[in-house]
C-alpha cells in the first residue's frame, strides 16, 4: 500500500484583485500594501502594461527582458524617483543605493572586498555572539508566556548589523540606532502620491519633514564615526568599520572620503537588518505552520556547535531560508527609470518609462514555478533542478546586486539554525498576512510559543 502524500503547506497571502484596479484603489494599494495591486494577469504574463498621469509603467516577468534591464543595458536604467525620495534620507546619497555612474563603481569596487566570502568568518563571530546572547534572554522570555518573534528577531538583527559595523560602540549607541530606523520605517518609508509624480529636486512639505529626520539620523553616524577615528586603525580588523575605513580601490588606491564612509554605513546599516529580519520571521512562521519540515531542522543542526565552520552541513536550512526569500522576497520590487528609449523583446520602452521587476509576482509566477504558491524547500536541494538566473531574484542581479546577500544569507542560516536548535517554535494566533511597504512585512505581530527542546 502506498503512503500517503503529503499536502504542501500553502501559507495564507492577500486576495489578487480579479481586475485592473482603478486609479484610486491603485494608489491605496500602493501606500498601505502594494501586493495587492497585481492582478491574476500579472502572474501569468511576460509584460504588462499600465499607464499612470502620463507615464507608463511596465511590470516585466520574463527572464531574458530582466536580464536586459538588470545586466546588458543596466546603464540605461536608473533608480526611480519614488526610491530616490524615500532611500535618500536614510542612506545619503553617497552610499551604494542611490550613486550613479563612476561614483558608484569606485564604491562597489571599494566596497565588496569588506563584504567578500574571506571576511565572512570574522563578521560570523559577531553573529553567533550576538545571537546567543538574544537566545537566553528569549529563553527567560518564554519561561512567562507566549512572545513576539519579529520584535526579537528585528533586536536581534540590528545587534548583529550594529555590532558587525561598529562592535566597540553598541553597548552606547545602540538604543539611539534602533529609536531613529523605528522611527523611519513608521513615518517616513510609506509612498505618497507626490513621490511618485515629482522628481526628487522638487521640495514637498513631506520632504522637508524628511530631510531633517536625515539630519538627526547623519548626526548620529558621524558622532559614531568620530568616536572611532579618534583610534589608531588597528593592525586586525575587528568589523566592517575597520575594513572599510582601510579600504582602497583596487584600480585607483583611493580612499572612502569620510561623507562617503559615512553613507556606506549607514546604507548597510538599513540594509542589513530590517530584510534580513523579516526573513527570519517568515521563516520561522512557515516552520510553526509545518512543523515536520520544523523537525527536519531540529535534526538536521543536533549536536552542533552553530559556527561558520558547519554551514556546509546546514544543507535543509539552507533551502528553508531560500524558499522563505522565494515566498517573502524581503525586496518584493525593484523599480527602475529608463533614460534613454530601448526594446524588451517585442516591446518598445520609451524614455522615462518606469519599468517594475517584482520579486513578489516573478517567484509565484506560473510558468516559472510549480506549485507556486506552495512552501517547498525540497526545491531548493542540491539535487533539485536549479530555477532559472532571472526567475529567482531575493537580492537582485547584475552589476547592482546586493554586495551583502552572502553576509545575508550566512546571518540566516545560522541564526535560523540557533533557534530551531534550542526551541520548538508554535504559532498562537493565525498566521499573519503579509505587506509590502519597504519591505514584506507581516499586517499584524502574531505571538508564538517557545518550548526547550
Amino acid at each position: 500500500m502506498n503512503a500517503p502524500v503529503a499536502t504542501p503547506l500553502i501559507p495564507p497571502r492577500p486576495p489578487i484583485p480579479p481586475h485592473e484596479l482603478p486609479l484610486w484603489a491603485f494608489l491605496r494599494a500602493i501606500r498601505t500594501n502594494a501586493l495587492t495591486m497585481w492582478t491574476d494577469r500579472a502572474y501569468e504574463e511576460d509584460v504588462l502594461v499600465r499607464h499612470f498621469f502620463n507615464r507608463t509603467n511596465v511590470l516585466v516577468n520574463a527572464p531574458d527582458a530582466i536580464h536586459r534591464v538588470l545586466v546588458d543595458n543596466h546603464a540605461n536604467y536608473r533608480r526611480s524617483p519614488a526610491s530616490i525620495r524615500i532611500l535618500k534620507p536614510i542612506t545619503g546619497e553617497n552610499g551604494l543605493l542611490l550613486s550613479e555612474g563612476e561614483a558608484w563603481r569606485h564604491q562597489r569596487r571599494t566596497t565588496a572586498p569588506a563584504l567578500a566570502p574571506r571576511v565572512m568568518p570574522m563578521l560570523a563571530r559577531h553573529i553567533t555572539a550576538t545571537t546567543n546572547d538574544e537566545l537566553q534572554t528569549l529563553a527567560a522570555k518564554a519561561a512567562q508566556g507566549p512572545v513576539n518573534l519579529l520584535q526579537t528577531v528585528q533586536f536581534l538583527t540590528l545587534e548583529i548589523a550594529g555590532r558587525s559595523m561598529f562592535s566597540l560602540e553598541m553597548q552606547h549607541y545602540g538604543a539611539p540606532l534602533r529609536e531613529l530606523l523605528t522611527e523611519f520605517a513608521i513615518r517616513f518609508s510609506q509612498p505618497k502620491l507626490f513621490d511618485m509624480l515629482l522628481p526628487p529636486s522638487v521640495p514637498t512639505f513631506r520632504g522637508l519633514l524628511r530631510w531633517r529626520f536625515q539630519q538627526r539620523w547623519m548626526r548620529l553616524i558621524d558622532n559614531i564615526m568620530r568616536d572611532r577615528l579618534a583610534e589608531p586603525e588597528p593592525e586586525n580588523p575587528r568589523d566592517l568599520f575597520d575594513l572599510l575605513r582601510a579600504a582602497r580601490d583596487p584600480e585607483t588606491g583611493e580612499r572612502f572620503s569620510r561623507v562617503q564612509l559615512r553613507d556606506q554605513l549607514a546604507t548597510l546599516l538599513l540594509a542589513g537588518h530590517e530584510t534580513t529580519a523579516v526573513t527570519l520571521f517568515w521563516a520561522i512562521t512557515l516552520l510553526a505552520l509545518d512543523l515536520t519540515e520544523q523537525q527536519r531542522l531540529a535534526d538536521e543542526s543536533r549536536g552542533l556547535d552553530i559556527t561558520i565552520d558547519v554551514l556546509p552541513r546546514l544543507v535543509r536550512t539552507r533551502a528553508v531560508v531560500n524558499e522563505t526569500l522565494r515566498l517573502y522576497p524581503p525586496a518584493f520590487v525593484i523599480a527602475r527609470e529608463a533614460i534613454g528609449p530601448d526594446r524588451l523583446g517585442d516591446f518598445d520602452v520609451p524614455a522615462r518609462t518606469v519599468l517594475v521587476i517584482a520579486p513578489w509576482v516573478l517567484h509565484r509566477h506560473r510558468h516559472y514555478w510549480r506549485d507556486p504558491d506552495a512552501f517547498d524547500p525540497d526545491r531548493f536541494m542540491p539535487d533539485a533542478p536549479q530555477p532559472s538566473r532571472f526567475a529567482y531574484l531575493p537580492f537582485g542581479a547584475g552589476p547592482r546586486v546586493c554586495v551583502g546577500a552572502q553576509f545575508a544569507l550566512t546571518e540566516a542560516v545560522l541564526v535560523l539554525a540557533s533557534i530551531i536548535q534550542r526551541f520548538r517554535v508554535e504559532l498562537v494566533d493565525e498566521p499573519p498576512l503579509p505587506v509590502a511597504i519597504v519591505t514584506t512585512q507581516p499586517g499584524r505581530q502574531p505571538m508564538f510559543r517557545i518550548v526547550a527542546r
